[in-house]
């Protein structure tokens, strides 16, 4: 990221509404990895346009995917679906993102 966009690492830079950055704050994200903020600036990705990524387990690859679907149903008002592949990680995200 460059330094004029260095406040793209902060979660509160991407127009999330106050009770959602509430929630991230709670649970310690306050801002995200460089390489994060780099996929959500990537091309048209933020209007809806494809993105692939890969990252090792844990590196934080479901907080571009939440951003991007949050992001998305606030705008469009349309819903979302994520899958993931896990019935264990389904649960601890359905509670999370309720």
């Amino acid at each position: 990221v460059p330094d004029d966009q260095a406040d793209k690492l902060l979660l509160a830079s991407w127009g999330l509404p106050k009770a959602v950055l509430e929630k991230y704050h709670s649970l310690g994200v306050v801002q995200m990895f460089e390489w994060q903020a780099e996929c959500l600036m990537l091309g048209q990705v933020l209007e809806g346009k494809n993105l692939v990524y890969s990252a090792p387990t844990s590196a934080g690859k479901t907080l571009v995917a939440e951003l991007l679907i949050l992001k998305r149903v606030l705008e469009t008002r349309k819903k979302a679906l994520l899958i993931l592949p896990f019935v264990s990680v389904a649960k601890e995200k359905k509670c999370y993102l309720q």
